[in-house]
């Protein structure tokens, strides 16, 4: 028996770090929004251990690889499924580019493994098993537009983003989390989102308003040469015709909103020409 499932990648319309919460980890507010970039996971139920395989060598196949941790987690909250198989993930979302492509991986396992074995745990009951695996996981799982708060995993359904194109483009580097939370706590927050105006903007369905107001506090503590890189890629999509552009998560990956499918392919084009990472979607 081989079961299929889509892991959906997802960008940050905005972020803002707002403060502390009691167990220490750091509190956030934004817009999160799923597109149709897509890794394709095979769950394959077998003997022995779970492991993971993957089209990436360098990606982890044992208990570090989040995708196993949550097939073993469902086991052992339900007691449903098999103890042991193989995951395959064929890696389409860029690794380490703030898309949530781990989190996206374990979200999909856990929609798998609930509908395949009719455990009934449902959105809701996905949402709180998956938090325990990490602060994306829970809207990986519920996907669409979203506002989120806490470290991430209280989530607000918003009116659905009309769909447009999106243009993603991967700077060469690979950011720390810890390290940007780090250097958030050590400098000032000088500018922040414009969080009550990108949300009348989804409520109007205006997504030139929305890509108007896209902004992300991580992007100012980035180191310089990191900063430098993702301000080129924000100014190489504006000047292909982005209405807007901005850092998602904690980067890599910088993404571009266009009104048109044509004016975000000739940007996607343009810019794999020039040798840049990049990729073609839609918000879903």
């Amino acid at each position: 028996m081989t079961i299929c499932e889509k892991a959906y990648a997802k960008l940050n319309l905005c972020l803002d770090v707002t403060g502390r919460l009691p167990d220490g980890f750091h509190a956030v507010r934004g817009v999160m929004q799923s597109t149709d970039l897509a890794d394709n996971i095979e769950i394959i139920p077998s003997e022995g251990e779970w492991r993971a395989e993957s089209n990436l060598r360098y990606l982890p196949t044992g208990d570090t690889n989040i995708a196993v941790r949550a097939a073993r987690l469902f086991r052992e909250e339900t007691g449903l499924g098999a103890e042991g198989g193989v995951i395959r993930l064929d890696k389409k979302i860029p690794v380490c580019g703030g898309l949530a492509g781990g989190s996206t991986n374990a979200a999909a396992v856990l929609r798998a493994f609930d509908r395949e074995y009719a455990a009934g745990l449902g959105e809701e009951g996905l949402r709180k098993m998956g938090g325990v695996l990490g602060s994306d996981v829970p809207f990986c799982i519920a996907g669409g537009t979203m506002l989120a708060e806490g470290k991430g995993e209280i989530l607000t359904p918003l009116r659905p983003l009309p769909r447009c194109a999106v243009v993603i483009c991967r700077p060469p580097f690979s950011s720390s989390t810890p390290e940007l939370f780090a250097a958030i706590d050590r400098r000032k927050i000088k500018m922040r989102p414009d969080l009550a105006g990108m949300l009348a903007a989804i409520e109007a369905g205006d997504v030139e308003g929305v890509a108007r107001r896209m902004f992300n506090v991580f992007e100012a503590a980035l180191p310089d040469r990191q900063r430098g890189l993702v301000f080129a890629a924000k100014s190489a999509l504006l000047d292909l015709g982005a209405l807007g552009a901005c850092m998602s998560g904690t980067g890599s990956a910088v993404f571009g909103l266009f009104s048109d499918d044509e004016t975000a392919k000739a940007a996607f084009e343009e810019l794999s020409s020039r040798g840049e990472t990049s990729f073609f979607c839609h918000t879903t």
